[in-house]
């Protein structure tokens, strides 16, 4: 039952040149952080000879002088090693990058390997004889039945070969839709108005026209 239980270890993916970055930037932290405290000790130090100038304790001051002066080259020393320390990481690092692009071209060349035994070279050069041998057999079938057709039978393939494009010509005119043979209606001009007219005018002159009748007394 415990084992049902217990938590599957997973492959940690932190390498051991991970590790020695992570502790050379950790150390270089500390020694910045001693930097700090030797630049303030620097400044209380002169302060500390200046009241002691003041006070008249020469002696006093020249002790404060001399710690600063040992200390300034303490300072100048962890600038080297905060140097040491930026290049070795720098250099862990690259050194990672240049592991994974060699394990980038191990895994190309072992791909490309396998593609060589899989497309051996006398089997390719097999093929291509293969295929030569192909076209020259077909070129010369082609040749053999050139030579043995007569001048009639290549006359007679040409006409056969018209025929059959005529008859692919007359398939595609069916499948067409006929187009109407019919003549299409005339147009009549629209004379209604000038008719009109015309019968107006003479109703009016037949009006005209009419002999008036006279009375004539008795």
């Amino acid at each position: 039952m415990g084992g049902l239980f217990t938590k599957s270890k997973k492959q940690s993916r932190v390498t051991e040149q991970d590790k020695a970055v992570l502790q050379l930037k950790q150390q270089r932290d500390r020694l910045k952080q001693y930097q700090k405290r030797i630049e303030l000790s620097l400044e209380n130090d002169r302060q500390m000879a200046k009241k002691c100038l003041a006070q008249g304790r020469k002696d006093r001051a020249k002790l404060l002088l001399r710690k600063k002066k040992y200390q300034e080259t303490m300072l100048a020393n962890t600038d080297k090693q905060l140097e040491n320390l930026e290049k070795m990481a720098a250099d862990i690092e690259f050194a990672q990058v240049e592991m994974q692009v060699l394990e980038g071209l191990k895994q190309g060349n072992a791909a490309l390997k396998k593609m060589h035994e899989i497309l051996d070279i006398n089997e390719i050069e097999k093929i291509m004889d293969e295929t030569r041998d192909g076209i020259e057999k077909q070129q010369e079938i082609d040749s053999i039945l050139s030579d043995a057709l007569t001048q009639q039978d290549e006359d007679d393939v040409l006409a056969e070969l018209e025929a059959l494009e005529a008859e692919e010509a007359a398939n595609i005119a069916v499948s067409l839709p006929e187009v109407p043979s019919d003549k299409l209606p005339e147009v009549v001009e629209d004379v209604a108005g000038d008719n009109e007219e015309e019968l107006a005018t003479e109703k009016v002159g037949k009006v005209k026209e009419k002999p008036t009748k006279v009375l004539v007394e008795a």
